[in-house]
């Protein structure tokens, strides 16, 4: 299934990269097995993405958590908690 990835902020500065399209393999099936994915690559991506770091999460422009199903097409984003007074 191929899906679109899209990075910002915090998130995109770490990862030096702001989006790219990607080829999940079988079993993926989640925003949150998406992430853990991701964090196999290892290094800046297993911190940036790591379990207990605070990330917001979005499927086709829809804030999110880790149980959405991602489909053949989607978009996945993930970015920094705004913060702000």
């Amino acid at each position: 299934m191929k899906i679109q990835l899209r990075y910002f902020a915090s998130v995109r500065e770490a990862l030096e990269t702001a989006d790219e399209t990607v080829d999940l393999p079988d079993g993926i099936a989640t925003v949150g097995d998406v992430r853990a994915w991701l964090r196999v690559r290892g290094g800046i991506w297993a911190d940036t993405l790591a379990e207990g770091r605070a990330l917001r999460m979005a499927c086709n422009h829809v804030m999110t958590d880790a149980g959405t199903r991602v489909t053949e097409g989607c978009e996945v984003a993930f970015f920094p908690p705004v913060t702000g007074g």
